[in-house]
């Protein structure tokens, strides 16, 4: 998916990547692309579509690569994996890979698509500040106290 979106771009661009979940493609982009979360050229939107966009970062023109559901009939371990209609106990991982290799980018689908960069919502620090209450540094902007004096972690 990512090296399809990227064949769609222009030579040398400088990109940021859209993943339209934050499951698992997230991590390709990181692998195969200079984009990651830590210097904020990954963007999450959560609508749990197994979906990317790859775009420059300036004008937002890019390519959107997605899992087109109407081709998986022909792959029905794909199907049935993709789709979650079988338990992960009923399926056979050997053919499953055997399908994944043989379709390759037979099962996407992929268009050009323009971001709305000012949509996008860009990580930023800010000023910084010492928590009054257990003195570690967070973003000032959070208020008095850091999130995790808040209570925002799922620590016990």
């Amino acid at each position: 998916m990512v090296e399809m979106a990227r064949r769609m771009l222009p030579e040398g661009v400088l990109f940021e990547a859209l993943c339209e979940t934050g499951v698992c493609l997230p991590d390709a982009v990181q692998l195969l692309t200079p984009c990651t979360l830590g210097n904020g050229r990954i963007h999450v939107a959560h609508v749990g579509r197994y979906a990317l966009a790859l775009y420059d970062k300036t004008t937002g023109e890019g390519a959107r690569v997605f899992v087109d559901a109407k081709k998986l009939a022909a792959w029905p371990e794909i199907h049935g994996w993709f789709l979650k209609l079988k338990p992960k106990a009923e399926q056979d991982s050997d053919r499953l890979l055997a399908e994944i290799e043989g379709a390759g980018t037979g099962l996407l689908g992929a268009r050009r698509i323009a971001v709305d960069i000012n949509r996008i919502t860009k990580m930023k620090i800010g000023p910084v500040r010492l928590c009054p209450k257990c003195g570690e540094a967070y973003p000032a902007s959070d208020g008095g106290l850091c999130g995790g004096c808040l209570g925002r972690l799922p620590y016990a």
